[in-house]
């Protein structure tokens, strides 16, 4: 079983910059592929980022390729997104995910746990 809590999320004006952690229970925190998905009110959830188990491979979403960066640190068990150029757009619910997978993945439904969300709002 792994918990996943996020942390970080807040208001920033458009062209500020925010770093979401998220902290991982387990012992096989570093087996598994970490994600980051976001969800917009009335929008369903979406890809956002992704690292794999060795943190070798990423894999962004193009709306947010050049302004975020995702990193992991096995040893702390963490995962972070660092967030830069925020647009109003940007403004959603971010959810860490875990999967088990030696690959990255991309795909919602391939994630096997959630955290439960941290609200990062980006003004104009």
């Amino acid at each position: 079983q792994v918990q996943l809590v996020e942390s970080g999320g807040g208001l920033v004006q458009a062209g500020g910059s925010l770093r979401l952690s998220c902290a991982s229970s387990g012992r096989t925190f570093s087996t598994y592929c970490m994600g980051w998905f976001r969800q917009a009110p009335g929008k369903e959830r979406e890809f956002v980022a992704a690292i794999s188990w060795n943190g070798r491979r990423t894999s962004y979403a193009d709306s947010v390729k050049g302004r975020f960066t995702i990193s992991r640190d096995n040893a702390k068990n963490m995962v972070y997104l660092q967030m830069s150029s925020l647009k109003p757009e940007d403004t959603a619910v971010y959810y860490c995910a875990a999967a088990r997978a030696l690959v990255v993945v991309t795909s919602l439904t391939e994630y096997n746990y959630w955290g439960q969300g941290t609200q990062v709002t980006v003004s104009s």
